[in-house]
């Protein structure tokens, strides 16, 4: 028997609480009699830890030869492939070239198009209903001889005049549409792994009435939900183009088979306007609150950054953002046949419409853009490959080859894109609390998420009314960030007086990346008199740099070496961490923040080819060097 009258024993618990020091029948104390009594916290800092640890990246946002456009354009990786890839494997890439991961992913969504599903693969095999029709013979034929882009060309002509010649169905009810909706189904459910790799079922709605307005559609769920249902068109009689049928077809779903699913945005520059709206481009009429309520149900991400460009920020809208012209993309419509007017901009670009959804807010009482970030790929290869050194390209033909940089991508009326202009983007990271479909879904619904360009560095973001600079001295700063404050999709509410809002902010460059140039903080906010405005706040950076008199930070410097396509980490951070206080605050304005990183110049992949490929004569348009970045889920400040 041990008695102790010493604050020591037990860490000082005997002497807090001295009935605990008396023997119990069997003449000893127990843990049974301290549990519950004295809630103490773990010596270990990552005991009992109910909040995400590690960021998941991957890709939301694939296609593979089921899509009508890869198919025909000589994609022959199906979605069984792509999942291989995205979980590490080596594959032959449809030019056949040997392709692999320098790490694989974590979770994959081949979210092939539905209009026509399935069909490029019959004709490319040659099924039976494909032969018995004089059209699909050609094309199979024009295919087996080398001559894809010719069979694509007459395809996507007889179908825009008017869709294919009888005998060929791939209506949602038609047997080649459900065989490969089944194949789809099959490749996910067999590719899932929980706890270590998660394939989600998926598929993109492509509608394009004058502009870009797709969605990929993601199930929570597995094949027996999912196979209870088909894949919604935009070709009628049952298809539809208004984001407001596809909502509808969601519901449906849901009710139908008490599953779960979620749209996610595709990237908005190439909308034409038509991304984020004011006025609702179907019918005309003003967004409403039954608008406002149901994309907000059912869009919580936005696809911002991909191979066609970038669409977080335009020069044009945010003119004293040195940093917004990334990737931009800014000539016309998606099939070029529309150009570009700068007063389509603010409806295609996030910054944008999170600035308009302040506004929708105060006169709707709901925010229809209140969606958190990803990146993803939007490949047509299924190869999701963009890492600058390993980017396999947008299509098939832009797979490396000596031609690449100057192949014509598109081209129409509103101008023309080359292959060079395509960018290596890029990945979508989600602070899941384990890699299940159940968890990375939960954390892309509550837009606990963030997008890449590319790299996979880890990023976190929270806001509060009582953060300390001493917190970004921590290790673990979730744990203070998750106790006092929101996470990245969050919102804050209620502002002590005289408080302004605080940000931890911290970010860790990529493990086999670049450093980083720095992070900051892009405030938008709406006046009384409900003008919205923007600034973006540099919050920490690398080395000794000091704002000059214009409140500009200089820039952190190039190591690229451009002929070797080298850098080196010889300047930058390889990790930053701060808490900024909005210095600006008013707590009767609505207002959003969030964080972007950025990373010291690297090499681009154009630099890559040429260095591969030892080409010549490189025009001097063709950029040789990126900076790039990461883009959180904005936090949303509501007064009141």
């Amino acid at each position: 028997m041990y008695r102790s009258h010493s604050c020591a024993f037990l860490v000082g618990l005997l002497c807090a609480f001295p009935a605990l020091a008396q023997e119990n029948d069997a003449g000893t104390i127990t843990p049974e009699r301290l549990e519950g009594v004295v809630q103490r916290r773990p010596y270990s800092p990552y005991a009992n830890r109910k909040f995400p640890e590690r960021p998941l990246f991957g890709d939301t946002h694939l296609h593979t030869a089921v899509s009508f456009d890869a198919g025909m354009v000589g994609t022959r990786l199906m979605p069984a492939d792509a999942y291989r890839f995205a979980k590490g494997e080596q594959v032959i890439s449809s030019s056949g070239q040997p392709v692999r991961l320098s790490r694989p992913l974590d979770f994959l969504v081949v979210a092939d198009h539905s209009d026509n599903y399935g069909m490029a693969a019959d004709i490319v095999s040659g099924a039976a209903n494909i032969l018995a029709v004089p059209e699909g013979r050609r094309w199979y034929n024009l295919i087996q001889e080398g001559k894809d882009l010719e069979a694509a060309m007459e395809a996507y002509l007889d179908y825009a005049d008017g869709g294919f010649p009888e005998g060929l169905n791939y209506s949602p009810d038609s047997r080649p549409f459900r065989s490969a909706w089944e194949q789809t189904i099959k490749a996910a459910d067999d590719a899932n792994d929980p706890g270590r790799f998660t394939a989600f079922i998926g598929y993109e709605w492509s509608s394009n009435p004058g502009g870009n307005l797709h969605r990929n559609v993601i199930f929570r769920d597995d094949g027996t939900f999912a196979r209870q249902v088909a894949p919604l068109t935009t070709a009628p009689p049952v298809g539809t183009t208004d984001p407001r049928g596809l909502w509808e077809w969601m519901q449906a779903y849901e009710t139908k088979t008490g599953g779960d699913v979620l749209a996610i945005a595709h990237n908005g520059n190439l909308s034409n306007g038509l991304m984020f709206p004011m006025i609702e481009p179907v019918d005309g009429k003003p967004i409403d609150l039954a608008y406002a309520q149901t994309r907000a149900r059912w869009e919580p991400l936005f696809e911002v950054t991909q191979i066609k460009g970038d669409s977080e920020a335009h020069p044009f809208l945010s003119r004293n953002d040195e940093m917004a012209g990334y990737e931009t993309w800014d000539k016309g419509n998606l099939d070029m046949t529309v150009a570009k007017n700068p007063e389509m901009l603010q409806y295609e670009y996030a910054r944008g419409a999170f600035k308009n959804g302040l506004k929708l807010k105060v006169t709707l009482g709901e925010n229809p853009y209140k969606f958190g970030l990803v990146g993803s790929t939007d490949a047509h290869t299924g190869l999701a490959a963009v890492e600058e050194n390993n980017y396999f390209g947008k299509i098939t033909p832009e797979e490396p080859s000596v031609h690449r940089l100057s192949n014509v991508f598109l081209t129409g009326p509103a101008g023309s894109y080359t292959g060079w202009e395509l960018a290596a983007s890029g990945y979508a990271a989600v602070w899941a609390t384990e890699n299940t479909r159940e968890a990375i879904f939960d954390a892309m619904e509550r837009r606990e998420a963030y997008a890449t360009t590319g790299p996979r560095m880890i990023v976190r973001f929270f806001g509060g009314w009582d953060f300390e600079l001493a917190d970004a001295t921590s290790r673990t700063p979730a744990e203070v960030g998750y106790t006092r404050g929101v996470p990245m999709g969050g919102d804050l509410r209620a502002a002590p007086k005289g408080v302004s809002p605080r940000f931890l902010v911290a970010a860790l460059r990529d493990s086999i990346g670049a450093n980083l140039d720095r992070v900051q903080i892009v405030k938008g906010w709406l006046d009384k008199g409900g003008t919205s405005h923007e600034q973006v706040y540099d919050a920490a950076w690398s080395g000794s740099r000091a704002p000059g008199p214009d409140g500009k930070l200089p820039s952190v410097g190039n190591t690229v070496d451009v002929k070797t396509a080298t850098w080196t980490n010889t300047i930058g951070s390889s990790e930053l961490i701060t808490v900024w206080e909005d210095p600006a605050f008013d707590p009767a304005q609505h207002a959003f923040y969030y964080a972007r990183v950025i990373e010291i110049p690297t090499p681009r992949w154009t630099a890559y080819d040429q260095r591969y490929f030892a080409i010549k004569d490189v025009s001097p348009d063709v950029p040789m060097t990126t900076q790039e970045r990461a883009y959180t889920s904005p936090i949303w400040y509501t007064p009141g």
